[in-house]
């Protein structure tokens, strides 16, 4: 059996409603809204005029879109497709998510910042994220590994703000991670910065770092012995 169409000619479209093609976001939803996701994003996002209305649920659907693959706004149209409608409420079209992420200024990423945040220490609580949650007697025996360093996102589009070429030669955005790693569980990262893909390495970096160590402070208890690591630059 041979496909008859080349690739770029053939699409697969989920439009029967009884077809739901992510069914594994209905979990995944389920524990950031026990996480309180949505209430965190409503409390903390003060984005200005209707396009900030219901921050909580845009926030939600944009998490959900980018857990079942979306990269791109247009992507975002996954969460509307066939089924979808009839064990998901609220989801927004992608134009709708577009001129909500448009009206963001540098002051509500901080604030998305504390939302996910608050989000992680209360997923951590959870769940088994980062091992068994540290009480009031926890001793915070050993280290933990906060590791920062930077990696290139590469874009498209000769209108996409802040892009530029970086020291890998391709045209992208500097994205500066800084990733919690324990002796027991999967590294988590517990603070990210996007930044102009030809800046320094150490633009804004002070400020993550400060960031990351709280938060991993708050994650594993105030004893445990967190140790970072970082390049020259």
């Amino acid at each position: 059996m041979r496909l008859s169409h080349t690739l770029r000619a053939t699409s697969a479209v989920f439009d029967d409603p009884n077809l739901v093609s992510s069914g594994g976001l209905v979990p995944v939803l389920a524990l950031a809204e026990s996480a309180g996701l949505r209430e965190l994003a409503d409390r903390q996002l003060t984005v200005p005029t209707d396009k900030g209305a219901n921050a909580g649920l845009k926030v939600a659907s944009l998490v959900g879109g980018m857990v079942a693959g979306a990269d791109s706004i247009d992507d975002m149209a996954l969460l509307r497709h066939g089924g979808m409608g009839r064990i998901f409420a609220r989801a927004y079209a992608p134009s709708t998510l577009g001129s909500f992420l448009r009206a963001f200024t540098f002051g509500h990423v901080r604030q998305l910042d504390a939302v996910a945040a608050r989000f992680l220490v209360a997923l951590a609580g959870l769940t088994r994220l980062l091992g068994a949650p540290a009480g009031p007697g926890a001793t915070g025996a050993g280290y933990a590994l906060l590791d920062v360093d930077d990696t290139i996102v590469e874009v498209h589009g000769h209108a996409k703000q802040g892009a530029g070429f970086g020291y890998t030669r391709v045209r992208g955005l500097n994205q500066l991670l800084a990733t919690l790693i324990t002796d027991a569980t999967a590294p988590v990262i517990v603070a990210q910065r996007l930044r102009k893909g030809a800046c320094n390495s150490a633009r804004g970096a002070k400020r993550l770092v400060g960031d990351a160590v709280k938060q991993a402070e708050r994650l594993l208890g105030a004893k445990t012995r967190v140790l970072v690591r970082m390049d020259s630059a």
